[in-house]
């Protein structure tokens, strides 16, 4: 794979197009039932060689389709986190507003799949997951940067 631009990721999924990459490790993980995708190479956008994905699966609120998201993740306890980054965007990713609509999701994280309910992290919640997501996936910092709204961080709590 070659480098990565995230500023072309982001008007692509802005015109409402997958990116190849996406597309690739989104079905990789899925093919393979969690045997390859649940550790993807991030070093190409800044993360690290094992960086740990999951898949979110959520319900889209005007359609109604089911929709699949590769997203790095961090715990909390046996709370998984995801980050509503979409790179820096000014804008929230889709699915930011599908959990808003409908937080009850289905994971897909390694090889197990289960259901969750997604809750939107506020105020020092939020401080403190951010904290720990950094450490995670340090290019959140830099996305923070680019953007003038605050980077949301969904708790899926499993059921």
């Amino acid at each position: 794979m070659g480098k990565i631009n995230v500023d072309s990721t982001l008007d692509e999924l802005e015109e409402g197009s997958l990116p190849n990459w996406i597309a690739d490790h989104l079905n990789e993980y899925q093919q393979s039932g969690g045997d390859k995708g649940h550790f993807w190479d991030a070093r190409e956008v800044g993360g690290t060689a094992k960086q740990a994905c999951l898949l979110l699966k959520t319900i889209g609120r005007r359609s109604g389709k089911s929709y699949n998201h590769p997203l790095i993740y961090g715990m909390d306890g046996n709370n998984y986190l995801i980050v509503g980054s979409k790179g820096g965007a000014d804008t929230h990713p889709s699915w930011y507003f599908n959990l808003l609509a409908n937080p009850e999701v289905e994971l897909h994280v390694g090889k197990e799949k289960f259901a969750a309910v997604a809750r939107l992290a506020e105020d020092q919640e939020h401080t403190r997951l951010w904290s720990l997501m950094i450490k995670v996936f340090p290019p959140y910092i830099d996305y923070q940067k680019k953007t003038s709204r605050p980077i949301s961080i969904f708790v899926l709590e499993r059921q």
